[in-house]
């Protein structure tokens, strides 16, 4: 089993689908937690006064409230040992020719630049501790292109590659950073808009969450810019 006991977690997008049952999977063994979103007030709910949490509204597409969370919880926990960039975002759309400009920049803002953003501000602290782990989530539509949702497939594409050079540039210096590749994800939200699906082929959040902590475990240490599938059955 992946032992994460004792460690300091941001999770990004903990207020999510996947975010919130990654976030019970690291309280529930063990881990010590930072949880940024949007919607902080869903985070507080769930997780008013408990002692090894703390909730945190934070703009992950703004430098200026990215460096004030990060700020805010070496303050409170003294340092940090995984990030877990979790949100983004999905948009369908037109063909590029016919696309707007403001769901290309939303799509690249909400999947590349919030994990840009996170890892600039968390790995100068983890090179300073010389250990730490980074993982970011993509998608196994980032692999190949597609009609009606090439700004999103684009994003995706650059979390892969984001991730391949974080892993370059920080495996000496004691830090993994290795990526999840979900397919369709087993979620409220995405069961509305695909009525008709068969959800028993989907992947689940609980079967993510195990692979996200498997990768902030010790047993996860020799693995560097890795691109995990984890489709379930579809």
């Amino acid at each position: 089993m992946s032992d994460v006991s004792g460690k300091v977690v941001i999770v990004t997008g903990a207020a999510g689908a996947l975010g919130s049952v990654a976030s019970k999977m690291f309280f529930d063994k063990g881990a010590g937690l930072a949880l940024l979103d949007r919607n902080v007030d869903l985070l507080f709910s769930q997780w008013q006064n408990v002692e090894q949490v703390m909730c945190l509204k934070t703009d992950l597409i703004q430098a200026s409230s990215v460096e004030s969370s990060v700020n805010r919880i070496i303050e409170r926990f003294g340092r940090i040992d995984a990030l877990v960039n979790i949100a983004g975002g999905f948009s369908m759309g037109p063909p590029i020719h016919e696309a707007a400009e403001e769901t290309w920049d939303d799509m690249l803002d909400l999947n590349a630049k919030s994990v840009f953003l996170m890892s600039r501000a968390v790995i100068p602290l983890m090179r300073m501790q010389e250990k730490g782990c980074v993982v970011t989530i993509s998608a196994k539509t980032a692999l190949k292109g597609g009609a009606g949702i090439a700004p999103y497939i684009i994003s995706k594409s650059a979390v892969v590659k984001l991730t391949e050079c974080l892993a370059e540039e920080n495996r000496e210096e004691g830090i993994n950073v290795n990526c999840i590749l979900p397919s369709i994800i087993d979620t409220p939200a995405n069961r509305k808009d695909m009525p008709d699906a068969d959800f028993s082929r989907w992947v689940s959040p609980e079967a993510i969450a195990d692979v996200i902590l498997f990768l902030v475990s010790r047993e996860s240490r020799a693995v560097h810019g890795a691109s995990i599938p984890v489709y379930g059955l579809s």
